[in-house]
């Protein structure tokens, strides 16, 4: 069974280039995101893990760590981050988990319990393994999205995902089609007219079950 939205993630303790770690305690009370790969050294990967590079001033401003992850070994992992930095030109700072034994790629649903990687393997083998998982301080899958081989994760849309998730938990709200930072938000249908009033000064009633309102500053 694969894990669903709000399923804690398994404490797993894995190994990367940047030593042994346990997956509950790099999550810590911060946010996480895990982004997987099928093998390192390959081209749209390595776009991708440059353009979470890119991002490390916006994941820390955001209180979120973020965590590789990678079906080949540390050695790899350690030579490939050169091939990284030198696309994304910033330094890649953020462990890459080294899941040569599968056990991350099966435990989070990216691969069957049964799945081996063959001699000589290629990316194909693997492929499913190109997920991004967003994790809250309580350990809990929040979001899940899987890319194909062939299209290169948008990491805008990562960061737009995750600044709505960290809205609805910290104001009570949810987040209309295409929100951003700063838009009006979904009052909850659970909270009445004067009470969604009292605490946002006013809301605009688009259907008897649609309620927007803007956050205050």
């Amino acid at each position: 069974m694969g894990l669903r939205i709000n399923d804690t993630i398994p404490d797993m303790t894995v190994e990367t280039d940047q030593g042994t770690i346990s997956l509950h305690d790099f999550v810590g009370e911060a946010w996480a995101i895990l982004f997987s790969h099928p093998k390192d050294f390959t081209p749209v990967c390595t776009t991708e893990f440059g353009a979470v590079a890119q991002l490390a001033d916006e994941w820390a401003a955001r209180g979120t760590k973020v965590l590789g992850i990678s079906i080949d070994g540390v050695e790899d992992h350690k030579k490939w981050k050169a091939d990284i930095e030198a696309v994304g030109g910033a330094p890649a700072g953020f462990p890459i988990v080294a899941d040569s034994d599968l056990a991350m790629a099966k435990a989070f649903d990216m691969l069957p319990a049964e799945a081996y990687m063959p001699d000589g393997r290629t990316p194909a083998h693997s492929a499913t393994v190109r997920s991004v998982f967003i994790i809250g301080p309580d350990k809990q899958l929040k979001l899940s999205m899987t890319y194909p081989m062939n299209v290169g994760r948008n990491f805008a849309e990562v960061l737009r995902a995750l600044d709505g998730l960290q809205t609805a938990a910290r104001e009570n709200v949810a987040t209309p089609a295409n929100w951003e930072v700063g838009q009006d938000v979904v009052v909850p249908v659970a909270v009445s007219d004067a009470n969604a009033i009292a605490k946002y000064g006013s809301i605009e009633t688009k259907l008897p079950y649609l309620r927007m309102a803007k956050l205050p500053k």
